[in-house]
This record gives structure tokens, sequence and C-alpha cells, in this order.
């Protein structure tokens, strides 16, 4: 029987997009990789070259490595994390498994700078409330989970971003902001390549708290209402995000897992 620990595809899908996922660690050879450059969500790039390196950074965390099949390259770097005490599981498969299963795969070309850190960095508008909460929580939990988020002034976004190789979003004029009826959370699930069911749900959802259509969705009303009353919570926009990702993370599960659930009351009685 193998010692190695493996995740299958369809394991790891259940995982993606929640709050405890494990860090996807992709460790494709620079030939299979440009070959098709699409990302797992919110993944890493490393080399198995020098995972010696860089292994010990992981620690205490939970961490899925795939390489193009999920044979030695993969297997090879999960048994060194497990070596430095990481709990590490190969992807069965690797990318081509979770790629033929349908799995979500984010696309690299919209992807914006990294910083020195490797994370990508943005900035919008202060005082947010649904987009500008929505989008982050996107970026974190599909896209980069170490994002860097900006709150600034409005009349300083532009500057900001050319002073700090920022990206700007939700603003006018630029790239990750509305499009006609659409918004800026339905923009970028569209341009990472992030469309699922719940995703869209979600995004039918947020454009309807945000856009003043709450007709659209029958959750929109409360959706707004939770995130007024968290913009009067907290007069720390990062302490307001940190808490609005819970927010979404509620609202993910039930687009995904919950929306054929009711609820009412009386409680049937259980039987004896």
């Amino acid at each position: 029987m193998s010692s190695n620990i493996e995740i299958s595809a369809a394991q790891l899908s259940r995982l993606v997009g929640l709050p405890d996922a494990p860090v996807l660690i992709d460790v494709r050879i620079p030939q299979d990789f440009d070959a098709d450059p699409r990302l797992l969500p919110a993944s890493e790039r490393r080399s198995h070259t020098d995972v010696a390196e860089w292994a010990r950074g992981y620690a205490g965390r939970r961490v899925v490595v795939a390489c193009q099949r999920g044979l030695k390259l993969s297997e090879g770097v999960a048994a060194w994390l497990r070596h430095e005490g990481v709990e590490a599981e190969n992807l069965a498969g690797g990318f081509e498994a979770w790629r033929d299963a349908g799995g979500m795969l984010v696309a690299p070309d919209k992807l914006p700078p990294r910083n020195a850190a490797g994370h990508t960095v943005w900035v919008t508008r202060t005082r947010p409330k649904v987009d500008r909460i929505a989008c982050p929580w996107l970026i974190r939990r599909f896209v980069d989970r170490g994002a860097v988020f900006l709150f600034v002034s409005p009349s300083e976004v532009t500057d900001v971003a050319d002073r700090f190789g920022a990206t700007p979003f939700d603003i006018d004029g630029v790239f990750w902001s509305h499009r006609g009826a659409r918004c800026s959370f339905d923009v970028m699930i569209e341009e990472f390549g992030l469309a699922s069911p719940p995703l869209d749900r979600l995004a039918t959802i947020v454009r309807a708290a945000d856009t003043a259509e709450l007709d659209l969705a029958p959750q929109a009303a409360g959706l707004l209402a939770a995130s007024l009353g968290l913009s009067r919570m907290f007069k720390d926009d990062l302490a307001q995000l940190e808490a609005g990702m819970l927010l979404y993370d509620a609202f993910y599960r039930w687009c995904r897992d919950a929306s054929e659930e009711s609820h009412n009351w009386p409680a049937s009685s259980a039987k004896i």
C-alpha cells in the first residue's frame, strides 16, 4: 500500500473557495505550464528544484501539491513538505485530472502584476458597501489568497495605483469596474474564468444589491441590509473587509449547498 497521501479532484473541488481551503501549490515544469498556463484557484507557483528552501514556510498549514499528472514531482514535493511537518497531499492525476474533471481554472493573462512578496495589490474607494467587499472576497478565495487591498479617498485611487503598483477596481474608467448592467463582481468572474453555478448565483445577488435592483434576487435585500450594517459597525475599512469575508462565505455556501433548503415553524416532531 502506498504511503503517499492523495486527494482526488472531486474531493478538492468541495474545498476550493472555502475559508479553510488548503493552500494549492502548482509545481508543473515550465514546459507543461506554458502549454496550458491556467491556474488552479488561488494556487501558488513553486519549483520542485528548490523545495528545501521554501517548504518550511508552509509549516502549520494544509497544502495540496499539483504537477502535470500527479506523479513524481508532486509526490516528491508533498513528501518533502510532510518531512517539514506540513500536512501535505498530492492531487491525484495532477493538473490534467483537475482540468478533465471540469475544475475551475483561473485565466492567467488577466492577473495583475505581483509585488515582491508574490501577491497582487488592489486599490479602491474607502467606505465599501457591496461590490468593494464582494470583489476582495472573490479574489482572496479564488485568485490570490494573500492579495493586498488598499482603501483610499475616491479622488486618490488612480494616483495611488500609479505610485504603488496597485490595480484599481470599482471606479469609473478602469478595466475592473461596472460594464453596462453588470457590476465589478460580475466582470471579475467573467474575466478570471470563474463562471460556475454557485458563483453565478451569487453574482446575481451581488448585482441586485449593488445596483438597487432588488427584484433580481430575493436574497439581495438581506445582503444589502447586512452590508450597510457592517459599514456602520466598522470605522476601519480593512476590519470591515475581514467581517465581510464571513458574510460572503455564508452566502457562497448557501449558493453552493443550501439554496433548495427551507426552514419553517413549528418544527416537525420527531417520531419516537
